[in-house]
């Protein structure tokens, strides 16, 4: 995963930022022990920027869509609303025990609803509007998950959506094969001309995308 941030600078902006919290600290380093593709996780100054954009928000309703290890619905669940609930979708059951262990630890069990599965399917059974959404799952349907999900946002709610740079691999030749670039590229372009958003994406790790329902 490329930094599109000069390596020194982005140690400073580390350093003069809010702290990452024990708990995730925790999560962090068991993770990067004991599971696979431990790069997938958030990780300190992306989950500093999720937990202080749920903190703006303050959303009742959240959809997470890829879970992970737990990571980033920590991270929302730090600016929810006290009775909020985070909707959190991954389709790997092996991970329920990191995660159940880490929501506990962080007393936020009653505030997250897992559902363990195809994400597709998941969420045309979801029927209830949302504040805020985070899609980072597989890249090849990007696409896919936000036409499913744009009605699902109340107006005003964010959309974010993560590995938008891709490693750089969004201005290189795409090969015929590289469905998950060409998806990214698509999904960049979409949204750009979508009428019913506006958006911002910041080079943030591999690149964050906020977008906006107008």
């Amino acid at each position: 995963m490329k930094n599109f941030i000069e390596e020194k600078i982005f140690d400073y902006t580390i350093s003069k930022s809010s702290k990452e919290p024990k708990i995730l600290n925790e999560l962090s380093r068991e993770t990067n022990l004991k599971i696979l593709n431990p790069r997938m996780l958030s990780g300190h100054f992306q989950g500093r920027i999720l937990s202080l954009m749920s903190k703006i928000i303050r959303p009742k309703s959240v959809l997470e869509i890829g879970t992970y290890t737990g990571y980033s619905t920590i991270c929302f669940s730090e600016g929810i609303d006290s009775d909020g609930v985070i909707h959190t979708i991954d389709n790997n059951e092996q991970l329920l025990t990191i995660q159940n262990k880490y929501f506990k630890k962080a007393g936020i069990t009653k505030n997250v609803i897992q559902y363990t599965g195809d994400a597709i399917e998941i969420i045309n059974k979801l029927d209830f509007e949302f504040d805020l959404v985070f899609i980072d799952a597989d890249k090849e349907n990007y696409n896919l998950y936000f036409d499913l999900i744009i009605d699902k946002v109340k107006s005003g709610g964010i959309i974010i959506a993560d590995n938008i740079l891709w490693s750089g691999k969004i201005l290189d030749k795409v090969k015929d094969d590289d469905y998950a670039t060409k998806s990214i590229i698509n999904f960049n372009n979409k949204i750009n001309n979508d009428k019913r958003v506006e958006t911002v994406i910041l080079p943030i790790r591999d690149g964050l995308s906020f977008i906006r329902k107008i």
